[in-house]
């Protein structure tokens, strides 16, 4: 049996050689990530792991394209010096979300599993792409830092064009802060001194692990030492005493950290029998009682 002309063309032997190779690094890429799923028990280790077979199946994609065909791409290449610009331009995002990945891998901008504002979306970082950034988005309507169910890809190109917020990198904690109004005529030294026990006794285990943290922030960046401990203030305003609780708090907990501060600070103002009592706003609006206007006669 004859076989056609154009199966002997160097050109069919090239790509029958290119789709063997690429085939062969599927293959064993496949593989890879299959030995890894049923061996690795450690999420963080399997993400990483599978993300460096990507990443190495694609270098040797591409060397096997352009070993294989390397004589046939250097007679195209005065050709294609003058279709780059135009290319260029036209995948211009596409570039810079590209060198953006890069910026990303090296720069330590971010890493999986850290919570990061990026292109005005807030969320824990689940993967990053060579052009995408994909975030479990917390926030929007659901009211605190909590996951809504949306799972968002932001253009890597964003790192270039607006600030990086990182809630987690090199000190997982922020700073909070509640506001609790105090009735004139409470004892608000009694007042101080349950804001102080509360939030102590509630932001325990934070305020211990954050002063251990801090201090490779101040040897890492030209940053002041700062008070990791709760710390209470007191404002009079023209309605009630209003007292500032500031304290630490991982950023992961912080709805849950204000839930036990309130649940505390309740139970212990009911405990002091009325010595401090919080603050409301109350604003009654009453009938206007009906006026009787009487017209003297003019003489």
């Amino acid at each position: 049996m004859q076989l056609p002309e154009w199966w002997s063309s160097p050109i069919v032997a090239r790509l029958v050689d290119v789709s063997v190779g690429v085939a062969v690094v599927l293959v064993f890429a496949a593989l890879a990530r299959a030995a890894a799923r049923r061996t690795l028990t450690d999420t963080d280790v399997r993400y990483r792991v599978r993300k460096l077979v990507d990443m190495a199946s694609y270098v040797l994609v591409a060397l096997v394209v352009l070993t294989s065909m390397s004589n046939e791409l250097s007679g195209l290449s005065f050709a294609m010096g003058g279709v780059s610009v135009g290319v260029g331009l036209a995948l211009q995002e596409v570039v810079i979300s590209f060198a953006g990945w890069l910026a990303i891998s090296a720069g330590n901008f971010y890493r999986v599993g850290e919570r990061i504002q990026l292109g005005g979306i807030t969320g824990d970082v689940i993967d990053i792409g060579i052009l995408r950034t994909t975030l479990m988005e917390t926030g929007a309507w659901v009211k605190g830092d909590l996951y809504n169910g949306r799972v968002v890809r932001v253009a890597n190109s964003f790192v270039f064009r607006e600030p990086v917020f990182n809630y987690s990198a090199d000190f997982p904690f922020l700073w909070d802060e509640v506001t609790v109004p105090v009735k004139y005529g409470s004892d608000h030294v009694l007042a101080r001194r349950l804001l102080e026990e509360v939030t102590a006794q509630v932001t325990e285990e934070a305020t211990h692990h954050a002063r251990e943290t801090w201090p490779k922030m101040v040897r890492s960046y030209r940053i002041e030492d700062a008070r990791v401990e709760p710390l209470v203030t007191l404002v009079a305003n023209d309605n009630w005493l209003e007292f500032t609780v500031r304290y630490v708090t991982h950023h992961r907990t912080r709805r849950t950290t204000k839930d036990l501060l309130f649940v505390g600070i309740l139970a212990a103002f009911d405990g002091t029998a009325g010595k401090v009592q919080l603050a409301s706003m109350t604003v009654q609006l009453v009938e206007i009682p009906p006026v009787e206007v009487r017209m003297a006669d003019r003489p």
